[in-house]
C-alpha cells in the first residue's frame, strides 16, 4: 500500500476503500505475480489485514510468499511478512514498491498463517500478536546456512560431489527397532495399543490420557515418545508441547532412546535465538519431522503433521502472558482440526477442559483399569480422616502431623522422601507479633516476607526492605511468620533429622533429579525432582492453604499438584506411601481413590450447573467505566450473552491486561483501583455455539475504536485461566 497520512488511513479502513498514493520512484514490476500482499508488523487492530505492494523486478526472486520484508506505510518504514503473490491488486490505486526483503526464507508458511488467523479469531486478537510468538526472531548467520547453495553443498557432503537429494528434504535417520525402543509403556492402558495402531496406520485419533508413569523406564515421557514413534512410522511428523524446561529435558531423553537424537529439534526461548531459529528452519525445510518445546512450539512448522501432544494442559505456564493470551492447548486443538492431525492431551490428572472434550465425544479417554491402578499407584493416607483424628486429635492443628513425621521416618530407611510445600522462600507472609495484623510495605502496601532466617523483611511487590518496620494498627515492632515457605520447612526438617541430607528444590534453584539415597527433598509444586527409583514416601503439606485460594480452579489445581507429586512415589506393593494434609474430604477423596477422571467429571458438572467456564466461554473487558460503557454499547450484545459488571478492580493483585503483557503478581499500577478514573472490568459469558460471532464482534469493535482513536482503550482477554 502507498504512503498515507493518518487521517486518510483511518477513512480508508472505515469506509472500505484505499486512497491512491504515488510511488516514490519508477520501479519496474516483476514479470510474474507483480503484487505482494504484506501483513504489517503493527499492534494496531485496524491494520490487521494484508496490504498490496508492487514487487520490483530486482526483488522478484527473493520476495517469496512468507518472506520478511520492510515497507513504507504512514510515513514510516514497518517490517512485515508477504502472505502471497498475486497477479492483480485489490485496488485501482497506484502502489508503493516493496522497500526491502529482509530475508528470503519463507518463515510465514501458509499453515502457520492459517493457524495464526484461527487463533486470533478465537481469542479476539490480532494476527500480528500471534505471529510474534509463532515465528522466532531472525538470525542472519543461520539464514546463510539455509540458502539453496549451502543446502546443496551440505547434502552432497565431503567427498560425495555427485550425490543428489530429491526435492528440498534431507532424509532423516532410521528409527530404532523394537529392541532399541524398549517395552511399550502404553500397553498397560486398555485403549493404549489401539491408539498407537491408528497412529502407525496414518489415522488421526484424539485422546485424553490419564498417565500412571511418574518415573522409571515407563514414565510419561516414554509414553509420549512411543506415540511420536508410531506417528513417524506412518511417515508423518509430530509436535510435543510441555510446560517447562525440566519436563523438556525428560522428554528429550526419552525421544533420544526411541527415535534418535537427530530425529527431533527443540523450540524454546531458553536455548537462545540462534539455536531456536536454526531448529525452526530445519522444520520448515523438512529436515526434521518432530518438534518439542514449550508453548511457542505449538506453531512449529512441522511438515505433514500427524500428531500434536500437550503434557499437563492445566499448567498455567501453557498460557501466553502477552496479547491475545492464547493457551497452547487451544492452539493445538485448532491445529489438529486445520491439518487433520491426531491429538493427545496427557497428564497425571485431568483438566475440566479435557473432560469436556471427552464428555462431548470429541476425544476418547485413555485410563488404566482399577487393578492396574492398584498395582502402580502408592498408598495414600489423609491426616484428617476419622481414623487418624481419633488417634491424634491435634493433627488438624499441626502443620506436620504425627502421621507425616512417621511416614518420613519410615521412608528414609528405604530411600528419598519428598516433602511438597505450597510456597517458596523462608516466610512468604509476615504479621505483627502482638495483634497478628498482616505486615505491609509503607511504599506500595504490598505484603512483607523473609527470604532467609537472618534476612531483612522486604516487600514481595516492589522489593523495598523494611528494617525499621512498625505496625500501623498497634505500633508493635516485632514480626512473626504467618506462613512457612520451602526454606523454613527445609531448615526445620534439617533440625528434626540431623543426620539426613536435606535437598531444596524451589524458586531459582530447581533440581531435576535426586539420587536414590535416603534424603529429604523439599520442593514447591512443579519443582519436584525425579528419583530414578521413585520416592519411598511423599508428604503433601499446606493442602488447606492451596485449597483456600480465591480462585475457581483452586480445587482442580491443588488436586493436579497432588497427583503430580504422588506419581513420583513407588507403588503400594513396594511400600510407597503418600500423606496428604487437608480438610476438604471431596478433593482428598479423589486422590485417595486415585481417580482423576471422576474428579474432572464432577468439576465439569458443577461448572455446567453454575454456567461457568469451561462449560461456557467468556471474555474479560478491562478499562475505564466510560470506556467500557461506550464499547459495550457499540458492541451490541445478542441474546444469550450474560454480562457481569462493570465492577471496580479493587484487588491490587489483579492488574488489567495491557498490549505488552500482564503482570499479576506485582504492585498495583497508578489508577488501577476502582473509583473515579480507575479500572473496571466486565465479564461476558456466552455459549460455544455463539462464540465465533461474539469474538468477531469484539475484534471488529476494537478495530473500529482503534481507527477512530477516540475514547479510553478497552483491553480484551478471552478464556483467561486466572480471572475467576
Amino acid at each position: 500500500m502507498g504512503e498515507h497520512s493518518g487521517e486518510a488511513v483511518q477513512l480508508s479502513l472505515l469506509h472500505g476503500f484505499t486512497p491512491s498514493a504515488k510511488p516514490a520512484g519508477k520501479a519496474q514490476p516483476a514479470s510474474s505475480l507483480p503484487i505482494a500482499r504484506v501483513l504489517l508488523d503493527s499492534p494496531l487492530p485496524h491494520l490487521d489485514r494484508p496490504f498490496d505492494y508492487l514487487v520490483p523486478r530486482d526483488l522478484e526472486a527473493d520476495a517469496v510468499a512468507g518472506a520478511r520484508v520492510r515497507v513504507r506505510f504512514g510515513g514510516q518504514e514497518l517490517p512485515g511478512f508477504i502472505t502471497e503473490r498475486v497477479a492483480e491488486a485489490e485496488t485501482a490505486a497506484r502502489l508503493m514498491p516493496l522497500g526491502k526483503v529482509i530475508s528470503p526464507q519463507p518463515v510465514l508458511s501458509p499453515r502457520i498463517l492459517r493457524l495464526a488467523e484461527a487463533v486470533a479469531a478465537r481469542y479476539a486478537g490480532t494476527v500480528h500478536d500471534v505471529l510474534r510468538v509463532a515465528i522466532p526472531p531472525r538470525a542472519a548467520r543461520v539464514d546463510k546456512e539455509f540458502t539453496p547453495e549451502a543446502r546443496t553443498a551440505a547434502a552432497a557432503g565431503p567427498g560425495l560431489p555427485g550425490s543428489e537429494v530429491a526435492g528440498d528434504t534431507v532424509p532423516g535417520p532410521a528409527l530404532p527397532g523394537p529392541e532399541g525402543a524398549g517395552a511399550n509403556p502404553l500397553a498397560r492402558y486398555p485403549h493404549g495399543p489401539r491408539f498407537l495402531t491408528h497412529l502407525a496406520a496414518g489415522h488421526s485419533p484424539r485422546a485424553v490420557l490419564s498417565s500412571l508413569g511418574g518415573y522409571g523406564p515407563q514414565d510419561w515421557p516414554a509414553e509420549i515418545a512411543e506415540a511420536v514413534r508410531s506417528t513417524l512410522i506412518s511417515g508423518r511428523g509430530a509436535v510435543v508441547v510441555v510446560p517447562d524446561n525440566k519436563d523438556l529435558a525428560r522428554l528429550q531423553s526419552a525421544l533420544t532412546s526411541r527415535i534418535g537424537a537427530d530425529a527431533f529439534v527443540r523450540l524454546t526461548a531458553e536455548d537462545g535465538p540462534t539455536p531456536r531459529y536454526r531448529s525452526f528452519l530445519q522444520l520448515l525445510h523438512g529436515d526434521v519431522r518432530v518438534a518439542i518445546g514449550t508453548r511457542s512450539a505449538a506453531y512449529a512448522p512441522v511438515q505433514d503433521l500427524g500428531l500434536a501432544v500437550i503434557w499437563d494442559d492445566a499448567d498455567d505456564l501453557h498460557a501466553e502472558q502477552r496479547a491475545p493470551y492464547q493457551h497452547a492447548r487451544d492452539v493445538l486443538l485448532l491445529r489438529a482440526e486445520l491439518e487433520d492431525a491426531a491429538l493427545l492431551l496427557a497428564s497425571h490428572s485431568r483438566s475440566t477442559e479435557a473432560q469436556r472434550l471427552v464428555a462431548s465425544g470429541w476425544a476418547a479417554g485413555i485410563a488404566a483399569e482399577r487393578s492396574t491402578v492398584r498395582a502402580h499407584a502408592p498408598r495414600v493416607v489423609s491426616t484428617t480422616d476419622s481414623f487418624t483424628m481419633e488417634r491424634d486429635p491435634l493433627a488438624a492443628r499441626a502443620r506436620i502431623p504425627h502421621a507425616a513425621w512417621k511416614a518420613a521416618q519410615d521412608g528414609l530407611t528405604r530411600g528419598p522422601v519428598l516433602v511438597q510445600v505450597a510456597r517458596t522462600g523462608f516466610s512468604p507472609a509476615l504479621s505483627c507479633q502482638d495483634c497478628r495484623e498482616p505486615a505491609r510495605c509503607r511504599n506500595c502496601s504490598g505484603p512483607l516476607g523473609l527470604a532467609s532466617r537472618n534476612g531483612i523483611p522486604a516487600c514481595r511487590w516492589c522489593g523495598r526492605p523494611e528494617p525499621m518496620w512498625h505496625c500501623g494498627n498497634c505500633g508493635g515492632t516485632h514480626l512473626r511468620g504467618s506462613t512457612a515457605g520451602a526454606g523454613r520447612t527445609a531448615e526445620e526438617l534439617g533440625r528434626a533429622f540431623p543426620s539426613t541430607t536435606v535437598i531444596s528444590s524451589a524458586g531459582d534453584h530447581i533440581r531435576t533429579e535426586v539420587p536414590d539415597a535416603p534424603a529429604l527433598v523439599v520442593a514447591t509444586p512443579g519443582a519436584e525432582p525425579v528419583a530414578a527409583g521413585g520416592y519411598a514416601a511423599a508428604i503433601l503439606l499446606d493442602g488447606n492453604a492451596m485449597l483456600s485460594r480465591e480462585s475457581l480452579r483452586a480445587g482442580e489445581d491443588t488436586l493436579r499438584r497432588w497427583f503430580t507429586a504422588a506419581a513420583l512415589v513407588r507403588p503400594a506393593a513396594e511400600k510407597g506411601l503418600v500423606v496428604v494434609t487437608a480438610d476438604d474430604s471431596s478433593t482428598v477423596g479423589h486422590l485417595l481413590r486415585w481417580d482423576p477422571a471422576s474428579a474432572a467429571e464432577r468439576e465439569l458438572e458443577l461448572r455446567r450447573e453454575l454456567g461457568l467456564p469451561p462449560a461456557v466461554r467468556y471474555a474479560e473487558l478491562t478499562g475505564s467505566r466510560e470506556g467500557l460503557d461506550a464499547f459495550i454499547t457499540r458492541l451490541g450484545l445478542p441474546e444469550g450473552v450474560r454480562a457481569v459488571g462493570p465492577a471496580p478492580l479493587a484487588d491490587p493483585s489483579v492488574a488489567p491486561p495491557g498490549a505488552g503483557g500482564t503482570r499479576r503478581d506485582g504492585p498495583p499500577s497508578e489508577g488501577q483501583l476502582g473509583g473515579a478514573g480507575g479500572r473496571f472490568r466486565t465479564l461476558l459469558f456466552f455459549p460455544y455455539a455463539a462464540a465465533p460471532g461474539i469474538t468477531a464482534a469484539l475484534r471488529s469493535t476494537k478495530a473500529a475504536a482503534s481507527a477512530r482513536r477516540t475514547g479510553d482503550p478497552v483491553y480484551i482477554r478471552v478464556d483467561g485461566t486466572d480471572v475467576l
